[in-house]
């Protein structure tokens, strides 16, 4: 859970950090003007640096033990100059999972409030583990084999087919939840029998040998040329012109490109070239057409952030991410992995059905921003806020492109027909439509798959972006029910998106719950609109319609 702790500490200001500022969310200057990718990055790059600088006294000003050591991961200063300065944590050395927290400055320097993943001391009487790596190792290496050919709760995995490989355990702290306790993390490596690659980072207790994490890292889903996209239709393309041929790389959008994979499941694949630029037929019998909607579903992504937030690309970096298409054989899904810093699409059923429409690329890629940023764990709650925020950021890009060919909806990945039956895998105004999501908040939300846990998110977010009822938007038809039975007004899809990701990147921690999550959007919207706004009001009455009170 998010805590508070309010200290009236004073750190040096910085020229260079009050120089360079990042415009936020709802901010003043709600859309900055363009300034070069390269630029976004030195300014990312400056704060990062005073970050670190200022990070030994900042740990003294907030009071954390003399073996605690602040590691700075983003930063971001409001038009006024106020810093949300995001770190993450060691102690002894020893990187602390639920350890992050996001400190709060004013413009002059004096820390105002810390948002951390966890309150509790971290004091540990040995960092001496009682069991040896390679025994965490073989007892995380076990624990993932006896999944073999067994099903996950996660409805967008088939069962574990393969181990492959197994790193070596790291010692670590773990203190997300309980009192805090020395473990180990290890990385255990395999497949499963959709072709998904999984990757699952498993902690196991240094004394004891339990097991008290697992989680899977592999997240699914789900020059100026044309292109024809199987979902996109036809789209102009940013590419680059070699002197002799294009390739579908773009440089205005930091450098972000898709290649061929050609079947295989592993490798970067072939940079995508073409001798007049012009790319695709609309078919997926061309191997270009699901190309041109993965270069598409890239550039509208970063431009929605971009235009939107101010944000210059998943990382705030000014680095674009790759996409991969042609993934393995018949496979149904798309993958965003992290480690790879790249977007996958497989080609579906029959090697015909690439899963490579619009919402499913703003909403892979938003698990890139949910891990630069609050990086919420993907497990309970949080993992279902964490899904939320991709199905949330996913619609947004699909609304912002806002295609001829792939209508604006509140329906997520109504095109890829993934259930074979014309049905969107998820609905945002009545998320249980899907047979398996929650509408609203109760005690054992946590227990369900984040895929389902995040309906009360969505739901959420629906409420405060279109209000309550039924309706026609865009040509669909929605009916949205409220748990208490209250009648929300919405406060419109713009103003919803600019309160997500106020909270998303400057109040949500790795540990946040819907408990939390109320908090942090409620502070968003203060921050945004003033804690008397209609806005502030609305966003309580979304949350209390999803009995999150």
């Amino acid at each position: 859970m998010k805590r508070k702790l309010t200290v009236g500490a004073v750190l040096s200001a910085s020229a260079v950090l009050a120089a360079a500022i990042q415009v936020t969310a709802g901010t003043a200057q709600a859309n900055p003007s363009p300034i070069s990718n390269s630029a976004a990055g030195r300014q990312h790059s400056a704060l990062i640096a005073q970050a670190s600088a200022e990070a030994g006294s900042t740990a003294k000003a907030i009071g954390l033990g003399g073996q605690e050591q602040l590691i700075p991961k983003d930063a971001i200063v409001d038009a006024d100059g106020t810093r949300h300065l995001r770190y993450e944590r060691t102690l002894g050395g020893l990187p602390v999972l639920g350890g992050d927290l996001v400190v709060h400055q004013a413009a002059n320097g004096a820390i105002k409030s810390v948002d951390k993943a966890t309150d509790q001391k971290l004091a540990l009487s040995s960092l001496t583990p009682k069991l040896s790596a390679a025994q965490a190792a073989a007892k995380a290496t076990g624990t993932v084999k006896a999944q073999l050919g067994q099903a996950t709760n996660d409805a967008d995995e088939a069962a574990l087919t393969s181990v492959d490989q197994t790193g070596a355990a790291g010692l670590v702290v773990w203190a997300t939840d309980g009192a805090p306790r020395l473990a180990y993390r290890t990385t255990v490596q395999g497949q499963r029998a959709d072709g998904t690659p999984s990757r699952q980072v498993l902690v196991t207790d240094a004394t004891s040998g339990a097991v008290l994490s697992t989680h899977e890292e592999i997240q699914t889903a789900n020059a100026t040329g044309s292109g024809k996209g199987v979902f996109v239709g036809s789209v102009p393309l940013t590419t680059n012109y070699t002197g002799s041929t294009y390739q579908l790389k773009d440089a205005t959008r930091g450098g972000q490109y898709t290649t061929d994979l050609k079947g295989r499941t592993s490798g970067t694949g072939t940079l995508y070239t073409d001798a007049d630029n012009a790319w695709g037929t609309g078919l997926a019998s061309n191997t270009q057409s699901a190309a041109v909607d993965a270069q598409y579903g890239a550039a509208a992504t970063w431009d929605f952030y971009k235009s939107t937030f101010g944000r210059n690309g998943i990382r705030n970096d000014g680095v674009g991410a790759y996409s991969r298409v042609h993934y393995g054989k018949n496979y149904v899904n798309a993958f965003w992995d992290d480690s790879c810093f790249c977007m996958t699409y497989g080609d579906g059923a029959s090697n015909t059905h690439p899963l490579t429409a619009l919402d499913v690329s703003g909403h892979e890629m938003s698990h890139g921003v949910t891990a630069a940023t609050a990086n919420l764990n993907y497990s309970g709650e949080s993992g279902g806020l964490n899904e939320a925020t991709s199905d949330i950021f996913g619609t947004a890009v699909e609304w912002y492109a806002n295609l001829a060919a792939d209508k604006p909806d509140y329906l997520i990945g109504e095109l890829i027909n993934i259930n074979g039956d014309g049905t969107p895998l998820r609905y945002m105004d009545k998320p249980s439509k899907d047979g398996g999501s929650a509408d609203s908040w109760s005690s054992g939300v946590g227990n369900l798959d984040v895929h389902y846990s995040s309906g009360v998110a969505n739901h959420f977010f629906y409420l405060l972006a279109e209000g309550s009822g039924a309706k026609v938007i865009n040509g669909v038809s929605y009916n949205s029910p409220t748990s208490n039975g209250s009648t929300v007004a919405g406060i419109g899809r713009a103003k919803a998106l600019q309160v997500w990701y106020r909270a998303l990147t400057t109040y949500f921690t790795s540990t946040t719950n819907y408990k939390a999550a109320r908090t942090a959007t409620l502070k968003a919207a203060g921050d945004l609109y003033g804690t008397t706004s209609t806005e502030y009001a609305q966003v309580a009455a979304a949350w209390s319609a999803v009995n999150v009170n």
